[in-house]
């Protein structure tokens, strides 16, 4: 059941943040109200993975495992950083609690680790995406996909990569990551299937390029174990 649970939270975290990257579409209000689910789903998904901070000092660590620590720290520091900015420029759900700081910082704060967080996470779903496959291979009684299918899945994975590539660049995001532009260029004649798809599509590449980094690793791993054999 808890891994069922683990799952659950993830896929809801996921969802909200592609909205919440879609502020355009939702409004000010909404766009409060997604991020303090966002919020609690995060404190949630981090209770529930309590035991991999008691294993911080524990066992070897691998590239892979210095990787992932790095991107997992990286995405819990984005998150309450947005967490903290978000409650200071809120208008609506924590408008009534006596908080006060500096709006200025605060939004420049929340633009940056909004874009920062949504690239990390991309990352940290790939690293762990052969664990969900494995899950849904398990339930499927253990058969895996016939090659065509898995061919296709593959160059599928490799068109939405590309694609939230051109993305990406189009939309500038590394100048919002990095701080080159303060303001942030929403484009409110776009759809909201238009916005999502894109947003989508980014995420989608982040995770490809998660999921090849680790699988790399694994390999560089499992080549230098025969290696000493």
């Amino acid at each position: 059941m808890k891994p069922k649970i683990k799952m659950g939270i993830d896929f809801l975290m996921t969802v909200l943040m592609l909205s919440l990257m879609a502020y355009q579409i939702t409004g000010q209000r909404l766009h409060e109200w997604f991020g303090s689910g966002m919020l609690v789903l995060f404190i949630m998904h981090n209770i529930l993975n309590s035991r991999w901070y008691g294993s911080l000092l524990k066992g070897k660590y691998t590239p892979l495992r210095i990787m992932q620590t790095i991107i997992n720290f990286g995405l819990l520091i984005s998150m309450l950083c947005l967490g903290f900015s978000g409650i200071i420029m809120s208008r609506h759900v924590f408008a009534a609690l006596p908080i006060n700081g500096p709006m200025a910082t605060a939004r420049t704060m929340h633009m940056a680790a909004s874009y920062w967080g949504f690239v990390l996470m991309g990352i940290h779903i790939g690293f762990h995406l052969a664990v969900v496959t494995g899950m849904f291979r398990r339930a499927a009684g253990g058969n895996s996909a016939p090659g065509p299918i898995k061919w296709f899945l593959r160059l599928a994975a490799f068109a939405l990569a590309g694609y939230g590539a051109v993305c990406f660049v189009k939309a500038d995001i590394v100048s919002y990551m990095f701080l080159k532009s303060q303001f942030v260029f929403f484009d409110f004649e776009k759809s909201a299937v238009s916005v999502l798809s894109e947003y989508a599509a980014m995420m989608g590449m982040w995770v490809f390029i998660g999921c090849y980094s680790a699988k790399g690793l694994r390999d560089v791993l499992l080549k230098g174990r025969s290696l000493k054999r």
